[in-house]
């Protein structure tokens, strides 16, 4: 197949994202976590290797294993030079199978197995999930390793500059580098590691469905990854917890909402807004059964609730059909489970919707903490809501001018600047 230049680099921005990952999972297996920077050359060679390739004789039938098989070549290649090899000095479980030229192509062969695959992308999720790192820096080195986005695109999702998130993710691949091997999946450390890896991949989705980037609001690519990690997990049968089920369920079940969060122009649409037709009925069959597997044995996460509050909205045939009585019964136990200005806000509009807007603004005065609020845009838009439905327009104005001053992006900023409109608000 032949694709002119700009098709060329899109398709390959669209591999490097899809197969960076497992590539480099390989790579370090045979190079060591500690060469975690030579794995990363080697895939980057072999993308610009399929760049210069495919350009002259066209896109082969099977572009991602014609790069899978790229990276091995590269790979024995330089193990081949005896002296390089020694430099690499690969890890102990592979320098055995590495000794001689008869072991060497197995060796890399069994390094590139699909199965060996999927085993080293958990053991580099879990790597990434070091307890000696912030949940930050976690959530940054799997986005970059495992999922291909580069230090521009991680910096873009949390809204700070390229320069001080290349730092971050050097300084968390510094900390990766001081064991040989990725992390030991059957290693003490499982079960205090496997929770921090369920809250990388939460922040992950959550930073795809209503992120602070400064390009847009929802960010589809983001909460797709997540979602095929949280998918790579549950494969592994010890990490398959009810906990990981009710992530799972959670994300699905928010996923299916996505296409109809946005609507022709781009802009964000509320909650009533959404046409319910266009939510994915696929994804939330598979939220639905998910939840249901979720329930098994006696643990109570704050994945659980959230999953079960996304059930309710979900099956809910209209927004005023939604049993708010149980979602503000359901955010009442995740208050006394883990409480959070953000869950406490969210709590407050259930209660709006259920009792009123008075009650709903008498629990946003509540809120303990509530100054964690002041920057967060849609605090001001909820109060702004509240006040419209009591027929304060005045109120209602200053609040909505409080949340365009303080979006983050031209999206939530439209947004809300068609809510004026809309509510009759605008001065």
């Amino acid at each position: 197949m032949t694709l002119d230049d700009e098709a060329l680099r899109e398709l390959d921005d669209h591999l490097f994202r899809r197969e960076s990952g497992r590539m480099v999972a390989a790579l370090t297996r045979i190079f060591g976590v500690h060469n975690l920077s030579l794995a990363e050359d080697v895939v980057q060679d072999a993308f610009v290797r399929a760049l210069e390739v495919w350009r002259m004789r066209g896109v082969p039938d099977n572009p991602a294993a014609w790069l899978m098989t790229a990276a091995k070549n590269r790979a024995l290649d330089m193990l081949r030079r005896e002296r390089t090899a020694l430099r690499f000095a690969p890890p102990p479980e592979m320098g055995r199978l590495l000794d001689t030229e008869w072991t060497l192509g197995p060796a890399v062969n069994e390094a590139f197995d699909v199965h060996t695959i999927r085993d080293e992308q958990l053991r580099m999720m879990f790597s990434c999930c070091d307890p000696r790192l912030g949940e930050d820096v976690q959530v940054a080195l799997i986005l970059n390793i495992l999922c291909g986005f580069s230090a521009g695109e991680v910096a873009s999702a949390f809204l700070i500059g390229r320069a001080a998130m290349e730092k971050r993710i050097a300084r968390g691949k510094k900390t990766l580098a001081t064991s040989k091997t990725l992390f030991d999946l059957a290693d003490a450390e499982f079960v205090p590691r496997l929770a921090a890896v369920q809250r990388a991949l939460y922040l992950l989705f959550n930073e795809g469905y209503h992120g602070s980037s400064a390009e847009q609001a929802i960010r589809a690519e983001l909460c797709a990854e997540a979602i095929r990690l949280v998918r790579l997990l549950s494969e592994y049968p010890p990490a398959d917890t009810p906990a990981t089920r009710a992530l799972a369920a959670l994300m699905h079940l928010h996923a299916a909402r996505l296409a109809a969060r946005v609507d022709a122009e781009g802009d964000l649409n509320r909650l009533p807004e959404q046409d319910r037709s266009r939510w994915d009925a696929r994804l939330i069959d598979d939220g639905l059964s998910l939840f249901d597997r979720s329930m098994s044995g006696d643990e109570l996460t704050s994945f659980h609730l959230e999953a079960a509050i996304a059930v309710e909205h979900v099956r809910a045939p209209s927004l005023a059909e939604t049993s708010w009585d149980t979602i503000v019964s359901l955010y009442d136990q995740l208050m006394a489970l883990q409480p959070s200005p953000v869950v406490a806000l969210n709590r407050a509009i259930a209660i709006g919707e259920l009792d009123g807007a008075s009650a709903g603004l008498a629990a946003l005065d509540e809120i303990d903490d509530r100054d964690r609020l002041a920057a967060y845009p849609f605090y001001h838009a909820t109060l702004a809501e509240l006040e419209l439905k009591r027929g304060n327009a005045t109120d209602a104005r200053e609040h909505f001018a409080a949340a365009i001053r303080l979006s983050r992006n031209p999206m939530e900023r439209r947004f809300l600047e068609r809510r004026i409109r809309q509510s009759g608000a605008a001065s």
